[in-house]
């Protein structure tokens, strides 16, 4: 086990864990610490807290010390030249004629480089506007392309439920999510209604995928064919997630068929995890049975 500290440099941005070293640093105070890029000002948001190993990236740096009020105004200094440097390489971006759209710029703590993000639709040569910020600037120039959903983690905004954009808030990172989340939740599938601002599916869509998915493994799918309290056998024609009720097309005993509503407790059929668990196991039949063929069962083996 090691002791480390959660430290951020950007609101919502990554964590990454450092030694505390002798310093006695605790959630909220700001630090100097030792990164790839160089002396950085960061943000305590975990720890001091045990961790495994495995868990850490070595060798683990040191937290260098807390930071002064003088490391706090150049802090903030930097934060201003920063607004000037966007400037300055918003107007090379235009003299070199370059398809980029410039999107922040970056003072390292000691001023030893200055990092311009940038989005485009394909690969962009930079090198001349490289040359020219660096006889601008007389420090070294990194210039790093970045996709649209880092760009609105950067810049912000307003989501479709009518409050800040979690990637910009609260997300430390991005996590994967899918299509098959959109229909496990019963949403429309069209993508203005499911997409963000960033024009990818909603970071949102995780939020509640377990409840989903656990709500969901308790109810037929749409087409099963299902048995009924009242003795009647019918198809499934909707469901109702969050109630936990489904709409069934039972057949009568005059030959008609009539639309009810039932609580998934009143029906009788198989389940999707029961469903899974027999293609997993008719899966794994198919592959001994491949493997027997060929003479050389694994299963056997184990």
């Amino acid at each position: 086990m090691v002791t480390v500290l959660g430290i951020r440099f950007r609101k919502a941005g990554k964590i990454y864990y450092f030694a505390p070293n002798d310093e006695e640093a605790k959630v909220g105070d700001n630090v100097i610490v030792e990164t790839a890029r160089g002396v950085e000002y960061g943000s305590v948001v975990i720890g001091p807290k045990e961790i495994s190993d495995e868990e850490v990236i070595q060798p683990l740096k040191s937290v260098i010390r807390i930071a002064t009020k003088e490391d706090d105004e150049i802090e903030k200094k930097n934060r201003e030249k920063e607004k000037a440097a966007f400037d300055i390489c918003l107007e090379k971006i235009r003299k070199h004629g370059l398809e980029m759209k410039l999107i922040d710029s970056e003072y390292t703590f000691d001023n030893n480089k200055v990092l311009f993000y940038f989005t485009a639709d394909g690969r962009i040569d930079f090198r001349e506007l490289v040359k020219d910020l660096a006889a601008v600037f007389k420090t070294r120039i990194e210039l790093r392309q970045i996709g649209v959903r880092d760009e609105t983690k950067i810049l912000g905004g307003i989501g479709s439920c009518g409050r800040a954009l979690c990637c910009s808030t609260y997300l430390s990172e991005f996590i994967p999510v899918s299509i098959k989340m959109a229909k496990e939740q019963n949403l429309s599938l069209n993508p203005t209604k499911i997409s963000g601002v960033c024009g990818r599916l909603m970071c949102c869509l995780k939020n509640e995928e377990d409840v989903y998915e656990e709500l969901n493994s308790n109810l037929p799918e749409i087409g099963d064919t299902v048995t009924t309290s009242d003795g009647f056998k019918g198809e499934v024609h909707s469901i109702s997630v969050l109630k936990q009720t489904v709409r069934v097309i039972v057949t009568l005993e005059n030959d008609e068929k009539e639309a009810r509503d039932y609580k998934v407790s009143e029906l009788k059929f198989k389940h999707r995890k029961k469903k899974e668990k027999v293609m997993i196991d008719d899966e794994l039949r198919q592959l001994e049975l491949l493997e027997k063929k060929e003479g050389k069962s694994k299963l056997d083996d184990e």
